[in-house]
């Protein structure tokens, strides 16, 4: 216990030097020493506080269908984290047809892409130039952010920010003793707080009274749930119900950031997890990785493989005819805050013009 004290201790020592320059860097920008551009379209982002997942990716996929939905033409921007691709700025969707491939993309604006075939979607480090290059060549309303919590250099008209309901502990300190990319204080810049992974509204209570604790004057959270939608069999169009494999025995396997609230969702369907493989956030498969899952489904008698949306892409290439590999598609439900959410995203509301929030 001592030594797990001190390691602790060590820990927490280490990461003063990343928060303190997270800290200078805000402030800087807050002094005016560092000026955010102005994309002339508006901007909404997507962002969490925390490294891991937080279901950044299900929710930009909603907030891209509600603009899709208001008549607008849409473009996500994205970092397009471990993607294979050098080009600075790269295309992954003209808002008509795929581009690139997952690898070159990366796998969560390809998964954007393909769940939402009439938005552009383009990757680059630099948002701000990433945006001004796609509206050099194709007409768009207004952007998507993804991950941009951080990315302070863009100005945002609505920043939506993300916690996770079933990671309490992740928010009590900085990396790399916790998970926060910054103090919990930083969430005063958020037009609103979205707690996700929420079931019901009282599951999201532990972590909202952390960031009241922190940011006192934060207006009540909208909440949001992941429920699975149904079963997609990778590479291939096959689909069954979300109840269809209740009863039946599967090693599942991931490559996101919180492996365990998978577990949790296929064990909530019903499915018996004969052994989890969780793989770091945002892998890239190969022909090993994916004879070793399915030796270990052979040696515990499975009935199934199970992998989440985002890794179904990349593991495709290396499945056998015969796998019996299930990717879970989710849905994302507002539990609570629906019409706060619909009126942020109205981005024709009176006294909202581009580049203004």
């Amino acid at each position: 216990m001592m030594m797990s004290g001190k390691l602790q201790a060590w820990l927490r020592w280490a990461g003063y030097p990343y928060e303190l320059a997270a800290r200078l860097r805000l402030w800087a920008y807050e002094q005016g020493w560092f000026q955010a551009k102005r994309l002339p379209r508006p901007v909404i982002s997507v962002g969490n506080l925390t490294v891991g997942g937080t279901g950044k990716t299900p929710v930009v996929m909603y907030v891209v269908d509600r603009l899709i939905a208001q008549g607008k033409r849409v473009a996500i921007l994205s970092r397009g984290y471990r993607r294979r691709s050098r080009d600075p700025q790269l295309l992954v969707s003209d808002g008509r047809q795929l581009l690139v491939g997952p690898e070159e993309a990366g796998d969560e604006p390809y998964l954007i892409a393909r769940r939402c075939p009439q938005a552009v979607v383009a990757v680059g480090a630099d948002r701000y130039a990433l945006g001004q290059w796609v509206l050099s060549r194709l007409p768009v309303d207004c952007f998507v952010l993804d991950d941009g919590f951080q990315h302070v250099q863009l100005h945002r008209d609505v920043n939506l920010l993300l916690v996770d309901a079933t990671d309490a502990a992740g928010l009590r300190a900085g990396l790399p003793i916790g998970r926060l990319r910054e103090p919990l204080s930083a969430a005063a810049r958020a037009s609103a707080v979205l707690i996700t992974r929420v079931d019901r509204e009282h599951t999201a209570e532990p972590v909202w009274q952390q960031l009241l604790q922190a940011c006192p004057a934060l207006p009540p959270p909208i909440c949001v749930g992941f429920p699975a939608e149904e079963f997609r069999r990778v590479g291939t169009d096959e689909r069954h119900s979300r109840d269809a494999f209740r009863g039946r025995s599967a090693v599942i396997f991931s490559g996101i950031g919180n492996a365990e609230s998978f577990r949790a969702l296929v064990a909530g369907l019903g499915i018996s997890v004969i052994e989890m493989l969780a793989f770091p956030d945002h892998v890239h498969y190969t022909h090993a990785m994916v004879e070793t899952i399915r030796n270990k489904a052979k040696a515990g008698g499975a009935e199934l493989l199970v992998t989440t949306e985002k890794d179904a892409d990349k593991v495709a290439p290396f499945l056998a005819v015969d796998d019996a590999c299930w990717a879970v598609r989710l849905r994302t439900n507002i539990v609570s805050g629906a019409d706060r959410l619909e009126h942020l995203l109205r981005l024709d509301a009176p006294g909202r013009t581009a580049g203004h929030a």
